[in-house]
């Protein structure tokens, strides 16, 4: 992973640089001249390099351009634990804010309101966060699928009537695989179609969608459009091994995920977050931030196109 040592010289170096210029350019422009707000702010899910501390995260971060981070508070995978919350999620919001970036979302384990899972909850909310990506749920292969659905469709209604008090919104991401629910869209918007969109909403990932929607994927967006929490983004193309054909991820633009979508989502009245997952081998140090700076370029430039 990256040298903490490297991260703190280059950080130094790179926030002189940044002040420097920043002071040359506003004193340049006249006051009506600051550049508009981007509709969309452009985070990364943290996850290819959770085992940063927090200042480390804020500066790569800052680094590649990012605009602030989907943070993972879970216990697979987690740059934090539920368990340390308290103590460690408002460093990463300070040292984030310190650099004019923020935690956008986090990802937890959240599947019913639990003693645990309030405690996240309460914490983000103090700490002024909005959104959170709610956990996986999967379908037992012994039970009916519509009992499961209202099974998971009242759980949802409950982190839902806690979101309204905590002033949060949750996301279901829609994810591939034959045992997911949400997989398929319908699930998703079957169980929250009557619920307020303020408090309970969808992650949409355009690459499981056309993962599991193939041509229909800009049918199941339409669907999702009005309930979006947060839009991931990540790219595959379908690779063979053996005697199966696989979804395997790569850089952003070299496989399946088709362009279009972000025409599809400018039409939209959607301004949150834009997530960029990385899920491809990514190497590390310097060939990773170059993958993150490709991939963020190549999403600017087809936002700039559409």
């Amino acid at each position: 992973m990256i040298s903490p040592d490297l991260s703190r010289r280059d950080f130094v170096t790179r926030v002189s640089l940044a002040g420097a210029a920043t002071a040359l350019g506003s004193a340049a422009l006249p006051v009506h001249a600051a550049a508009a707000e981007p509709r969309f702010k452009i985070i990364a899910f943290t996850k290819p390099f959770r085992t940063l501390n927090a200042t480390q995260t804020a500066e790569l971060v800052a680094d590649v351009g990012w605009d602030g981070v989907e943070l993972p508070v879970r216990t697979k995978d987690g740059q934090i634990t539920p368990e340390k919350v308290e103590d460690e999620l408002p460093q990463f919001v300070e040292a984030l804010r310190a650099r004019q970036r923020e935690v956008a979302i986090i990802t937890t384990d959240i599947t019913a309101v639990t003693p645990a899972a309030e405690k996240v909850l309460r914490t983000a909310s103090r700490l002024g966060l909005k959104r959170y990506r709610l956990g996986f749920f999967n379908y037992a292969k012994d039970k009916p699928i519509p009992e499961q659905l209202n099974q998971v469709g009242a759980q949802l209604r409950e982190l839902a009537a806690l979101n309204k008090d905590l002033g949060l919104q949750a996301g279901f991401q829609n994810h591939s695989g034959d045992s997911r629910v949400g997989a398929p869209i319908w699930d998703i918007w079957t169980m929250i179609k009557d619920l307020d969109p303020k408090a309970m909403g969808i992650c949409f990932d355009i690459g499981h969608a056309t993962i599991e929607g193939g041509l229909a994927w800009p049918t199941h967006f339409r669907l999702a459009a009005p309930h979006l929490t947060a839009v991931f983004v990540k790219d595959f193309r379908w690779q063979k091994t053996g005697k199966d054909w696989k979804a395997a991820w790569c850089p952003l633009g070299e496989g399946m995920v088709n362009r279009d979508f972000f025409k599809r989502l400018q039409a939209t009245n959607y301004t949150g977050p834009i997530c960029q997952h990385h899920e491809y081998e990514l190497g590390e140090n310097d060939a990773m931030r170059a993958h993150f700076k490709k991939d963020l370029a190549t999403l600017r430039e087809w936002l700039k196109g559409v």
